[in-house]
């Protein structure tokens, strides 16, 4: 295994985090809302053992003027020349997926295809999961809200371990500006599919904030070439709890050796 280096790409002040692992076909890992690449480094070595190069990309940082999906779809390209990379697989984790699927629309040629570990929702969450996300997010590092962090990792998870991870990988300075990046960005410019693609969708069974009738409803607008997979009691956060059968779904998609 390669040794893990986390870099900061910093044109304009961008301050983007990237970590770049592996060697093999590239598949770029986006994480969801508020979080950093931190806490898909589980799924990111488990892909990398496989024989995979895996980058994973977070969000810039908050500056002056209003930032559009289209911007951070342009922040993944500009990391991946950085790094060398002309096309890769782009996937994302909920959010993550949304900005996945701006880049596969605004850049035909650099996406190989779409992964979507959970899709992002073009409508309000319900108030259950609403108040998951607000709980989880809010709650102090050393006082975890377990009842939020369980409802977003599904029963059978260690909460203590999910928490560690979770809170270590908490990036409220950026959630604010993804937020206005979907607000600012009509549906249609992020939602939709790029044409010709394949769009591989893995959902968790039990995630109640990107829930699987997300991923089946847009696996219908593309029935030629979307694929929908789920991790029984997996929940929203399945790329972090459940690592090893997401890489496998990956892997049995791609079918590289």
């Amino acid at each position: 295994m390669s040794q893990i280096q986390r870099q900061t790409f910093d044109p304009e002040g961008r301050a983007i985090p990237v970590i770049d692992e592996g060697d093999g076909p590239t598949i770029v890992l986006i994480p969801a809302q508020g979080l950093d690449i931190a806490y898909l480094g589980g799924l990111a070595s488990i892909l990398e053992e496989e024989g995979f190069r895996i980058v994973r990309i977070g969000s810039r940082r908050p500056a002056d003027g209003a930032v559009t999906m289209h911007d951070l779809a342009q922040d993944v390209i500009d990391v991946l020349d950085h790094v060398g990379v002309p096309a890769a697989w782009i996937g994302g984790h909920a959010f993550g997926g949304a900005v996945a699927r701006t880049v596969a629309l605004d850049h035909a040629g650099r996406a190989s295809g779409v992964l979507l570990l959970g899709v992002e929702a073009t409508r309000a969450l319900e108030d259950d999961a609403a108040l998951a996300l607000k709980g989880a997010f809010s709650a102090p590092a050393d006082l975890p809200d377990e009842r939020a962090i369980r409802a977003l990792v599904g029963a059978g998870i260690d909460l203590d371990q999910a928490w560690h991870v979770f809170a270590g990988s908490r990036d409220l300075e950026v959630e604010e500006l993804q937020s206005a990046a979907l607000a600012s960005t009509p549906v249609t410019e992020w939602a939709t599919l790029a044409a010709s693609l394949p769009i591989l969708i893995i959902q968790g069974g039990e995630d109640v904030v990107t829930v699987p009738a997300n991923g089946d409803d847009l696996q219908a607008t593309a029935t030629d070439r979307a694929s929908v997979v789920r991790i029984p009691g997996a929940g929203h956060l399945f790329p972090m709890t459940h690592p090893g059968e997401t890489a496998f779904q990956i892997e049995d998609y791609l079918g590289w050796d």
